[in-house]
């Protein structure tokens, strides 16, 4: 049903779309039958007022996020900030009269031997390090949370450390295990004299990096597993548990500013950061036929007297019902005839974007600890995300959040770091806030994803759009097509009507979306 708190959201009748219904009124203003005109009503803005309730996907991304677009097959530019990607590791490092040392995790100053030996570091000693990390500098292309495909390894092509420079300050991370270690013990800090042009060592692309310490502390380099130089990517996460086996965020060295002498001179380098990269989406036909005697249209039924107006409603919420579902499971492929189908919020999240588990025994805890990688301002710097649920977890959520009833009374369940905060109609959909520790989760039910093997999902409505193909003057958003075929044009006694939608969903930045499964 359409919500009914919106008075304009009532097309379900005839008579609210005009030149649908062939009244003696409409007649005698043109002298003309619906099936002679064969007009096109636009249906585009008011379409997605139809079953609210139903397809809460299309009402949000078609009201918020619509841009048409003049190419079945169009191109997009994603964004991603260099500022949060200036991260690396180190892979190996070098002393006096020796190559690259990869096989261990020794901290050394450069002018001693390499005998192996955890030595004391002392602020003015020397150190070289190899630098590599695991995003791409091109696009700042980054590994997603739970997803393994496609997965970037340190040191793989075209992720040299591109933003070291002379005078910057690192924080290396040290561990107190022997052979280094996941744990972070200390932390030294390092300043850069020289970085040396990009080069292949142990089959990583790295940097040699000559610094100075100007903070010392005793320990190994984090950087390494155990005596093995860092080959791959250990989680391929975010980050990991403190002091958990193979977490990458304590093996990363961070920029921490940098350091000038009184008066000193233009340094006469730079850094070019590459935040853009590229992707395409493709749009798909969506078309509903319906037709019907002119005996039939002209016979009065008992509980609905007009079985046309009935077939009309039920074929409109029909059609916005299947784009719902391909904007939800559809998958992004053109077949052997050149049909085209567009990509679905399920597909691509499954494929590039971040996935969590999810089932009956799940506990706030563990919830908060994906919504922690989730959000984190580091990974995913966006906060316009809507979370589209199945029934059986908007009870859960609902369960653990409590509920007020004349502020007096609260659920048996309630947590207060997950919270019920407040209940609204967002765009005609019922919408419920929960307050978290890392933000309010405006949350709705979604009955699509009831039988699906995806619970909630999490969508960034900054970075998703609904493209209707619209150009050269003409429009393929949602429009009726009229008396297609009547018995004025064709000389068979029934009518034809045709509902035509060709539409594509654009997706950016698949860190920003996410589902739980």
């Amino acid at each position: 049903m359409a919500d009914t708190s919106y008075p304009q959201s009532t097309p379900l009748k005839l008579a609210t779309s005009s030149g649908l219904t062939e009244s003696s009124k409409a007649l005698s203003a043109s002298g003309l039958s619906t099936g002679d005109l064969r007009r096109r009503y636009d249906f585009s803005e008011r379409f997605s007022e139809l079953a609210i309730d139903q397809t809460p996907f299309f009402r949000f991304v078609s009201m918020v996020a619509k841009k048409p677009v003049d190419d079945p097959q169009f191109k997009f530019t994603e964004k991603r900030q260099s500022w949060m990607k200036r991260y690396c590791y180190i892979v190996g490092h070098q002393v006096l009269g020796g190559g690259p040392s990869v096989d261990d995790a020794t901290f050394q100053n450069f002018n001693d031997a390499d005998d192996g030996a955890n030595e004391a570091i002392a602020a003015g000693d020397t150190v070289k390090l190899y630098m590599a990390t695991d995003y791409k500098s091109a696009g700042n292309l980054q590994n997603i949370y739970g997803q393994s495909n496609g997965a970037i390894a340190i040191g793989a092509t075209g992720t040299a450390p591109e933003f070291l420079m002379p005078n910057q300050v690192l924080r290396v991370n040290l561990s107190a295990t022997a052979g280094g270690g996941p744990v972070i013990s200390d932390y030294a800090l390092v300043k850069v004299s020289a970085v040396g042009a990009e080069e292949t060592v142990n089959a990583m692309q790295v940097k040699l990096v000559t610094a100075e310490v100007i903070r010392a502390a005793s320990g190994e380099l984090t950087s390494y597993s155990s005596d093995a130089p860092v080959t791959q990517v250990y989680d391929k996460e975010i980050s990991g548990a403190e002091g958990s086996s193979g977490s990458l965020e304590a093996m990363r060295v961070q920029v921490a500013g940098t350091s000038y002498e009184e008066g000193s001179s233009l340094l006469g380098k730079s850094w070019k950061d590459n935040p853009y990269s590229t992707g395409y989406g493709q749009t798909q036909i969506f078309r509903s036929e319906f037709g019907m005697t002119n005996t039939a249209r002209a016979t009065a039924l008992k509980y609905e007297p007009n079985e046309w107006a009935r077939v009309w409603r039920d074929k409109l919420i029909e059609h916005k019902w299947e784009i719902e579902y391909a904007g939800l499971f559809g998958a992004q492929v053109s077949d052997a005839a050149g049909v085209g189908h567009t990509q679905g919020a399920v597909d691509y999240i499954l494929k590039y974007g971040n996935i969590f588990s999810w089932n009956k025994t799940k506990t706030l805890d563990d919830f908060l600890d994906d919504m922690s990688s989730y959000v984190d301002p580091r990974y995913n710097q966006s906060k316009a995300t809507v979370y589209l649920c199945s029934t059986e977890v908007y009870n859960w959520l609902h369960k653990l959040g409590g509920f007020f009833n004349n502020n007096i009374e609260i659920g048996d369940q309630f947590r207060a770091d997950l919270a019920i905060t407040g209940r609204k109609k967002v765009l005609g959909l019922d919408m419920t806030t929960f307050s978290t520790v890392y933000g309010d989760m405006n949350v709705s039910r979604c009955i699509a994803l009831d039988g699906s093997a995806v619970s909630i999902l999490g969508i960034n409505l900054a970075n998703v759009k609904y493209r209707p193909l619209n150009g050269n003057g003409v429009n393929r958003d949602t429009a009726i097509y009229a008396g297609v075929q009547s018995l004025e044009n064709s000389g068979i006694d029934k009518r034809v009507d045709m509902i035509l939608t060709e539409c594509g969903f654009e997706w950016q930045m698949p860190e920003s979306h996410a589902v739980w499964k």
